[in-house]
């Protein structure tokens, strides 16, 4: 029997979709008259005093609802102006679908993706123009949420940058956009903001800081970056009191560039070393080991790099153990970064900077509002417990002669 009974689940859903299309169809049209009843103050071709106006026909018009497109005939009076309070006037779509829309191009999907995803769900294409413009509705939002208050402190503050492609006069040019998320004082991760900069140098960097400052940014303590000078050079002028540690990884990479591709691997395994001690003077001690075994190894160039900037690397050793592996590299930051690349490929050349800003603040605000942000990162006890176990002792050392001349 079974063999002889077969379903169409394809036609059977076709079937439903047309019928729910249709009776979306019906119910609006049904509502458009119901609306030009009222206005008229009486039914089509009923005679009474109480009517104000008499019909004049219709017009045909389309608009794309959440179950396809439906066909509705809006009536027209002679009188006065038909207005209808369900559908604003030259609108093609449903809010919902705009919404869609524009949720769908936050979610970073690239407006190609837009279109075939919306030919599939409501049988219509979307043109790019078409999406630029419904996004035009959320840039007000977006340039809002770049220059929000900035409430609380954030002890530990990440800094990056990325470069991109934008038209120029004709020609194609780079654009820095810098990136700045953060701690908070609850253990929190909040993406803080991002601006555009002619490159990663000190104008750059100086700008983007100054905007956080005077949007309320306070209470860093630790500022985790790669070794950019224009960006510690500013850090140094605006946040003076924050210390400042060199992402381990970054500082790897610059060594390797001065180490032979066959020696990666075991230089790779002295470094990590370093980084694996129980303290900053064992840290200290481990590294002077490893230059020399460098310097041994006849690569004087790393060992050198090493020398010098290995210091830069081991701040984190001032802070709470329980928090070393998340701050002795950017890597949270940088996986943000990956994301704003990987929604960005897909253009390749901006034409200008603020849409390359746009775009990328728009994907930064979509993570912020995700579950990204909502997970506690790390707890903050230990670090506010080391900071006033620090203060404490450094006033009873201050207070001390002085209580003792006083007895």
């Amino acid at each position: 029997m079974g063999q002889v009974i077969q379903i169409d689940e394809a036609r059977i859903r076709d079937h439903l979709g047309e019928m729910v299309r249709g009776t979306v169809e019906e119910t609006l049209n049904a509502m458009l008259d119901a609306e030009a009843d009222q206005l008229c103050g009486a039914g089509r071709y009923e005679r009474s005093e109480a009517r104000q106006d008499t019909r004049a026909g219709s017009y045909e018009r389309t608009l794309q609802t959440s179950a396809g497109e439906v066909n509705l005939k809006v009536p027209k009076l002679r009188r006065q102006t038909f207005e209808t309070a369900i559908i604003e006037r030259y609108r093609r779509r449903e809010s919902s679908v705009e919404e869609a829309l524009i949720e769908m191009y936050l979610a970073g999907i690239s407006v190609r993706r837009v279109e075939d995803i919306t030919e599939a769900l409501w049988g219509t294409r979307v043109s790019p123009s078409t999406v630029s413009n419904l996004n035009k509705k959320i840039y007000a939002k977006i340039e809002a949420w770049r220059n929000r208050r900035i409430e609380g402190e954030h002890p530990y503050l990440y800094l990056d940058g990325i470069v991109m492609k934008r038209t120029w006069a004709g020609e194609v040019r780079n654009v820095s956009l810098l990136v700045a998320s953060a701690v908070n004082s609850e253990g929190f991760r909040e993406i803080l903001g991002i601006c555009e900069g002619a490159k990663e140098d000190k104008s750059g960097w100086s700008a983007f800081l100054r905007h956080l400052v005077d949007r309320g940014l306070k209470g860093v303590q630790l500022i985790i970056s790669d070794a950019c000078r224009g960006l510690t050079e500013s850090v140094a002028e605006y946040l003076p009191e924050a210390q400042w540690q060199r992402c381990m990884v970054h500082f790897y990479r610059n060594v390797f560039s001065h180490v032979p591709a066959t020696k990666v691997r075991d230089v790779s395994h002295m470094l990590k070393a370093i980084h694996a001690q129980e303290s900053q003077e064992a840290a200290n001690q481990k590294a002077k080991a490893i230059v020399d075994d460098l310097r041994a190894a006849r690569m004087n160039t790393a060992a050198d790099l090493v020398d010098r900037c290995v210091h830069e690397t081991l701040t984190y050793y001032a802070f709470p153990d329980i928090h070393w592996q998340k701050i002795r590299t950017n890597n949270p930051l940088e996986r943000i970064m990956r994301e704003i690349r990987r929604r960005t490929r897909v253009v390749g050349a901006f034409p200008d900077g603020q849409s390359c800003l746009n775009l990328a603040a728009a994907r930064l605000r979509y993570i912020a509002g995700s579950a990204w942000s909502t997970k506690r990162y790390m707890s903050m006890r230990p670090l506010y417990q080391k900071v006033a176990s620090r203060f404490f002792r450094t006033f009873d050392q201050a207070t001390a002669p002085v209580c003792t001349t006083w007895v």
